[in-house]
């Protein structure tokens, strides 16, 4: 099997940029009317790729632990997102150019002028190698970056702002911006004071505007909100999740990144109910020794990004990660993105500071991958408590609760007051309400204290400035046994959460290198479970009796559940491979002049472009095998002979 050498180029991602676009894996949408800002459109392999790596999240989490599959409407009624907290906190926080009033998100502003400060320091120091001359003029950069040498106490000041980036809130962004004097590195005029922006899409529903609506920023509501039918569904038993993939809308500030940072997106997001008495997950086992990178809050703090590698199982054990629940689905996330094609060495998982936790979470991780612009949550993994449960339920009167019964009935005993309601009125008049509260509220300890008083004959009760005398009369409190044979509580729930775009781009530049001999000819070293096309099919000649024998490879990919594509066009097998190898076409096989006589056919892996021969049930057997993922090239290699350049010709 030969060696392929993938870092013989250095990663260019102009070049990889102008491969998608050639290949119409996505474009900006509206092009011709000249385009939206964060608004996308998948191409032909953009689509098939985004779809499979939507079938593959479905098997591996929906699937293999039996999740109650959901599809919720993305217009959604005011009160919902008023209740559930995002009309007033789902925002970011923006600062303005005070001259052109072009808008910059706050700390993206921090971030990147920070970051071009510090690349300046290294060049000054001689410490990175000055940029090669930019011949290409679609190049673009971000800041320009000038070499001028930071004292050594301002270098580790903005290591360590960098590391917080993300724990500061508005007003710390905005003293930040003033302290160092941050700029719009546009215009290098100065930015005013950041304020918060909402990021959803308001909208209305119904012709007369009168019900106000918004587009969903996330999925995650409407698995919320019909949680009883859920539970239902399950038998009315715990722990069960729900989950969905569809479209998800955030009002972005300035979204320049590509997919990374855009307006409209799918999203893939669970949610799994959970005892919060018991968070444990009983599949934990399974994923105890997976061994993941961490960034946790107090490595943050400390103004440090490195981070540790340990178990999953070591990490819940030792407090690090919350709960077994959130550390197995973090291990799940893990195997995820690796299986689809991310790197490991360039994915790690990140614990939210206390600033940026979400309002309604009691941990949060972020599954960062790192790409050209640098670290990138792509995955959120949060315990999200009780809160969004517990907060539509007080808004509708509609409870969102498990009732489960007990295995043995809790019997307890307790003092129970009970007022003579004909008395207590007559007596105390409009104030008998108030002593109704006051008395509901008292503890064990109170009432066995007031009982006493009433046996010897009155007792006297104060409050909100008033004095009321009691009389065995008017109230009696009594020992009862009581039996609850039933438990109710709100379930806690732990939430992935997915955007599918950035894991996308993040993949294509994992995937993307050039050939050592030809940096022109790009390849995506797709895995065969997502690529788009699986097979490529190539018959050396247009010659008509070569279509029997296409149409008959072609049928049995299909029925073995295999996509290919056929290129017969008249430029050359090495032409027509090369431009599948830029879609990421993992196989490919070649009939030629034998094929037809001897029912034989040959079989290219990508990446090492190594081809091997055998007759054509026998190919398709092992491609099929491939595809599946049952089996990986060196084994096919043992399996079929090497292809030699010959095929004879009887």
């Amino acid at each position: 099997m030969s060696k392929v050498n993938k870092t013989a180029h250095p990663f260019d991602k102009v070049r990889l940029e102008a491969l998608l676009n050639r290949r119409f894996f996505y474009a900006p949408a509206f092009e011709i009317y000249g385009g939206v800002a964060g608004l996308y459109d998948y191409g032909p392999p953009g689509s098939s790729l985004q779809a499979n790596l939507f079938a593959e999240w479905r098997k591996h989490f929906i699937v293999e632990d039996h999740m109650l599959e959901l599809d919720t409407t993305i217009m959604t009624p005011a009160p919902v997102f008023e209740t559930s907290g995002h009309v007033a906190r789902f925002a970011d926080w923006m600062v303005k150019d005070i001259k052109t009033g072009d808008v910059l998100r706050a700390d993206h502003l921090v971030k990147n002028v920070l970051e071009a400060r510090l690349a300046g320091d290294k060049e000054a120091r001689g410490l990175a190698a000055q940029p090669p001359d930019d011949k290409d003029k679609k190049r673009k950069k971000k800041i320009k970056t000038t070499a001028i040498q930071l004292a050594d106490e301002k270098v580790k000041e903005y290591e360590v702002i960098l590391a917080q980036l993300d724990n500061f809130s508005g007003p710390e962004l905005g003293e930040l911006c003033r302290k160092h004097d941050l700029r719009n590195p546009d215009t290098d005029n100065e930015v005013g004071e950041p304020q918060q922006f909402n990021l959803m899409f308001a909208s209305s529903i119904g012709p007369t505007g009168q019900h106000p609506g918004f587009l969903r920023p996330e999925t995650a509501q409407g698995h919320f909100l019909n949680f009883s039918r859920l539970l239902e569904f399950n038998n009315g038993r715990v722990p069960f999740a729900s989950a969905q993939i569809g479209r998800s809308f955030r009002n972005e500030i300035s979204p320049r990144a590509g997919l990374l940072r855009v307006r409209e997106f799918s999203m893939g997001e669970i949610e799994h109910f959970v005892d919060p008495d018991d968070k444990r997950h009983d599949r934990f086992h399974e994923v105890r020794d997976i061994v993941l990178s961490f960034l946790d809050r107090h490595v943050q703090v400390s103004g440090s990004t490195e981070v540790t590698r340990m178990s999953i199982g070591e990490a819940v054990d030792k407090g690090i990660v919350a709960n077994e629940t959130l550390g197995y689905f973090l291990a799940r996330i893990n195997l995820y993105l690796i299986k689809i094609g991310i790197n490991p060495e360039r994915l790690r998982f990140r614990q939210h500071m206390a600033n940026e936790m979400a309002h309604y979470a009691t941990d949060c991780w972020d599954a960062e991958i790192h790409n050209s612009s640098g670290w990138t949550e792509c995955v959120g993994c949060a315990d999200r408590a009780a809160y969004d449960l517990s907060v539509h339920s007080a808004r509708t009167g509609h409870a969102l609760v498990v009732r489960q019964a007990l295995k043995e009935p809790i019997v307890t005993e307790k003092e129970v007051p009970e007022f003579n309601k004909k008395v207590i009125g007559k007596t105390f008049g409009r104030d008998a309400g108030l002593l109704q509260k006051v008395v509901g509220e008292m503890d064990e300890s109170q009432l066995v204290k007031l009982k006493g008083e009433l046996i010897q004959g009155s007792t006297t009760i104060s409050a909100e400035g008033k004095e009321f005398t009691l009389t065995p009369d008017i109230l009696t409190i009594e020992r009862k046994t009581f039996k609850q044979s039933t438990r109710e509580f709100t379930p806690n729930v732990i939430e992935p959460s997915f955007g599918f775009g950035r894991i996308l781009y993040s993949l294509l530049e994992h995937s993307f290198w050039s050939r050592e001999q030809d940096v022109e000819r790009g390849v995506l070293s797709l895995p065969p479970v997502v690529a788009p096309t699986k097979v490529l099919i190539v018959p050396l000649s247009a010659k008509e009796e070569f279509n029997p024998l296409v149409q008959e490879v072609s049928s049995k990919l299909r029925k073995a559940g295999i996509f290919s594509r056929v290129d017969d066009s008249n430029t050359s097998i090495g032409k027509r491979y090369a431009r599948n190898d830029e879609l990421g076409t993992p196989f490919g096989v070649t009939l030629d002049f034998a094929s037809v006589a001897n029912k034989t056919m040959t079989l290219r892996e990508r990446d090492t472009t190594d081809q091997l021969i055998g007759p054509i049930d026998d190919v398709i057997a092992v491609v099929t095998e491939l595809v599946q993922g049952s089996i990986d090239w060196a084994e096919a290699c043992q399996r079929l002979p090497v292809y030699d350049g010959v095929q004879a010709v009887d």
